[in-house]
C-alpha cells in the first residue's frame, strides 16, 4: 500500500504538530530556537510565522513556562481553557468530548498515555489532524475524513480560541502562536470548503 503524503498535505501536517507542540507544553530552549529559525514570505501566514520568530529570539525557556502557565494552567484555571466542550457549551467534559471520543475510536485514534487532560485540548486535536493526514493512524485519511474531522471537532471553535489567545492579556510568545493558529485553521476551512464544492 503506497502511504505516500503529498507535499503540500506533509507542510500542512507539520504546521498541524508544530502548533500542537507549541500548545501542549511550554516551549523549551530548543524548540524556542527551531521557533527563532523560521521564516516568513509576505502571506498573513507568513507575517505571523515571521512575528513569532522575532518574538521567540528574545524569549528565554523560564519566560516561555510563566506565560505558558499563566494562560493555561494559573492559580485554579489559566486565563484560557483551550478545549472544544468548553468553546461550545460552556463547560469540560460534554457533549464535544464524547462525540470526539466517538469519532477517535471509529478512526483508530488512541489517547497518549501520558496524557491526562481531556482529548479536546487544541494541541491533542492538532496532533489527530497531523496524524490523519499523514497515515500515524494507519493509512493516510481521504480529505472528506479530514474535512469532517476538522469541521466536527476544531473548525467550529479554533479560530475564536486563537483570536483570544492573541489578545490575551499574559500572551507575548503565544499571541503570535494565535495569529499562526487563526490564520491557518482559517486557510484549512477555506481550501476544505472549496474541496466540498
Amino acid at each position: 500500500m503506497n502511504t505516500t503524503v503529498a507535499e503540500e498535505d506533509q507542510l500542512r501536517a507539520d504546521l498541524y504538530d508544530f502548533l500542537g507542540a507549541m500548545l501542549s507544553r511550554p516551549a523549551d530552549a530548543e524548540l524556542l530556537s527551531r521557533v527563532s529559525a523560521l521564516e516568513g514570505d509576505e502571506s498573513d501566514l507568513g507575517r505571523a510565522i515571521s512575528a513569532l520568530a522575532r518574538i521567540a529570539r528574545s524569549t528565554k525557556a523560564k519566560g516561555a513556562e510563566r506565560e505558558f502557565n499563566a494562560l493555561f494552567i494559573g492559580l485554579g484555571r489559566g486565563e484560557l481553557l483551550p478545549y472544544a466542550s468548553y468553546y461550545l457549551t460552556g463547560f469540560l467534559n460534554e457533549k464535544p468530548l464524547a462525540a470526539l471520543r466517538n469519532d477517535m475510536s471509529r478512526l483508530n485514534i488512541e489517547r497518549a498515555e501520558n496524557v491526562y487532560e481531556p482529548e479536546d485540548n487544541i494541541a491533542s486535536l492538532f496532533e489527530m489532524m497531523a496524524g490523519l493526514i499523514t497515515g500515524r493512524f494507519g493509512s493516510p485519511a481521504a480529505l472528506d475524513t479530514q474535512r469532517d474531522f476538522y469541521n466536527k471537532h476544531i473548525g467550529a471553535w479554533a479560530g475564536h480560541f486563537f483570536k483570544d489567545l492573541e489578545g490575551a492579556k499574559n500572551s507575548v510568545l503565544y499571541a503570535p502562536v494565535g495569529a499562526v493558529g487563526r490564520v491557518f485553521t482559517e486557510i484549512e476551512r477555506d481550501a476544505f470548503k472549496m474541496a466540498g464544492d
